[in-house]
């Protein structure tokens, strides 16, 4: 049976879920609301008190690399990329093709774009940290938000991006913003 509770982060509630103390799934907020559990989870936030402390360190800037029991599921190929992520340093970033390389799959520089969108771990698996070829945030399918957020925590530097659609990017670090009383990131064109 899978299980999940919900916890506080810097832009919205996350759902964690798992079973047998493995970790499966971080499902961040979608347009500012939770996301749901699936219908047959149960919510037990026992299993998940490391890994809210955890999380909660590392958003304050304590916490550099997660010790965590995680079962993703996904292809052979997709857990590859993710197992190579981990490998990121806190801080650091790495390019689509470096990781493409990285696994033995130089030419793969898509495919490992579409699993890096498909992480079921993110911020634990910190797929935030990889970038473009031309050392640009690109193809990440969170929120300008989550973005920010993760770079402010382990760059402590502003970030420069473009997001589409623009005026939703920019809604949403005015929201980020006012939130913190703190600018952390310029939207470019």
């Amino acid at each position: 049976m899978i299980c999940y509770c919900y916890m506080e982060s810097p832009f919205g509630q996350i759902l964690v879920a798992g079973r047998k103390g493995e970790l499966q799934s971080v499902c961040l907020p979608r347009d500012g609301s939770a996301q749901l559990p699936g219908p047959s989870w149960k919510l037990d936030p026992a299993p998940f008190r490391e890994v809210v402390r955890q999380m909660e360190a590392y958003f304050s800037g304590r916490l550099r690399a997660f010790d965590l029991a995680l079962a993703p599921e996904g292809t052979h190929f997709q857990k590859k990329v993710w197992t190579e992520l981990r490998e990121i340093p806190y801080g650091g970033t790495v390019s689509y093709g470096e990781i493409a390389r990285r696994i033995g799959h130089p030419r793969a520089v898509r495919a490992v774009g579409a699993a890096n969108g498909a992480n079921p771990l993110p911020i634990v698996i910190p797929c935030h940290r990889v970038i473009g070829s031309d050392g640009r945030l690109t193809g990440y399918g969170a929120t300008l938000r989550i973005y920010v957020e993760g770079y402010r925590t382990e760059f402590d530097l502003p970030v420069r991006m473009i997001l589409e659609p623009l005026p939703q990017a920019s809604m949403q670090l005015l929201d980020l913003e006012e939130r913190t009383g703190r600018q952390h990131a310029t939207v470019i064109t």
